[in-house]
């Protein structure tokens, strides 16, 4: 038996040897050596373009916003005490007025008279007490003596103690007539400013009849309303700064003065007033205002830039880079403050976020930092 191989024909060896050549030749072309993947899964430079910021810690007032209205802290309508005429007003329509200046005068011939009249009877009626006094201290002699009858004792204490009564009548007619006189000379209750004339000389007036109206804009309150879950928060003397229409730049600062111990069932807001002072009067009462209620100064604050941050179905979220890769994170906002944006919850100081690129990446997108100098920073976080 032959058990030796068998024989390639001439063609057959020709055939192996160009085939040989051809994979030699093939390797020479590859290096020899196959590509390794790259540790992200991508070969280098393949992720989206974005740029990024880190999340910064600044140190900020944390403050409540509200909204209400500034209020004269003293507002009066004056009205006549006495019936008469009016004889003269000493007030216009936006004078300061301090208090006890007189500025209605309303006729008193009558009331002076009348007062006179009673200064007599009072002096009548204590001449008839005197007399009546020591007629009964005779009777209380004479009735020691044996000589007047009890009766006659009993008679002048009767009549001392009428006498007494009828004074004191007298007297309080008389007080009663000088004080009418004295309402007739209409006063300032406070130091004000006029804010409405009312009445003119000529006019004749009754009693409650509006004079004058009269506010105090010295000292103003701003009436607020905050949310209940802050009732825990506010007391007084904390911090108001707000600014109003009149003075878009300038801010005002009132002082916590009361708060309301019910909250309002259908807002379930409470309302607090501060009190402003506003001696230059350049604030106007019944003015709107905006401002912050400060709760606790130069506290650390979470903050990024405001691109960062994305709206989707009422929630925000940012991208956050790990590892060369975007992760979608959930995050709860608070107030804006010079393109910066507070992160209440869901953020690290010094983790870093993306600002812009977005539309490129979805969670988990492989990503390629670019630097970009026009990127916002954090106010007060330095270079």
């Amino acid at each position: 038996m032959d058990l030796s191989l068998p024989r390639l024909r001439p063609s057959s060896r020709f055939a192996l040897k160009h085939g040989q050549a051809l994979i030699i030749s093939c390797l020479a072309l590859t290096g020899c050596q196959p590509s390794k993947p790259s540790a992200s899964g991508s070969s280098p430079g393949s992720g989206a373009p974005v740029t990024v910021a880190s999340v910064s810690v600044v140190r900020m007032d944390r403050v409540l916003p509200v909204v209400g209205t500034l209020f004269a802290k003293d507002e009066a309508t004056l009205g006549a005490e006495v019936e008469g005429k009016v004889e003269r007003t000493m007030a216009e329509f936006g004078d300061a007025i301090q208090e006890g200046l007189e500025i209605v005068h309303i006729d008193t011939s009558a009331y002076d008279a009348r007062a006179r009249q009673e200064e007599a009877n009072m002096a009548r009626a204590a001449a008839q007490s005197a007399n009546a006094e020591a007629n009964l201290k005779r009777v209380l002699t004479l009735t020691r003596d044996r000589i007047a009858a009890a009766s006659d004792l009993d008679q002048a204490q009767a009549a001392s103690d009428q006498a007494k009564a009828e004074y004191k009548s007298a007297e309080a007619g008389h007080a009663i007539a000088r004080l009418n006189v004295e309402k007739s000379h209409v006063r300032a209750p406070f130091n004000a400013v006029v804010a409405d004339r009312i009445a003119n000389a000529g006019d004749y007036v009754r009693i409650g009849s509006p004079l004058f109206r009269v506010v105090n804009d010295a000292i103003l309150k701003l009436i607020v309303q905050a949310p209940e879950r802050y009732a825990s928060q506010i007391r007084k003397d904390q911090i108001i700064t707000f600014t109003t229409d009149a003075w878009p730049t300038e801010r005002f600062t009132g002082t916590v003065f009361l708060i309301s111990p019910s909250v309002n069932t259908s807002t379930r807001a409470f309302s607090l007033g501060a009190l402003v002072q506003n001696s230059d009067r350049r604030l106007k009462a019944n003015s709107f205002a905006r401002g912050e209620l400060v709760f606790e100064k130069d506290v650390p604050t979470v903050m990024v830039p405001i691109e960062a941050i994305l709206q989707s179905s009422g929630a925000s979220k940012v991208f956050v880079v790990q590892s060369g890769v975007a992760k979608q994170r959930s995050v709860q906002v608070g107030r804006i403050e010079k393109g910066m944006q507070e992160i209440v919850s869901g953020l690290k100081p010094g983790e870093t976020v993306i600002v812009s690129g977005h539309f490129r990446i979805v969670d988990g997108t492989p990503v390629r930092i670019r630097q970009d100098s026009s990127s916002p920073k954090a106010p007060g976080s330095g270079t």
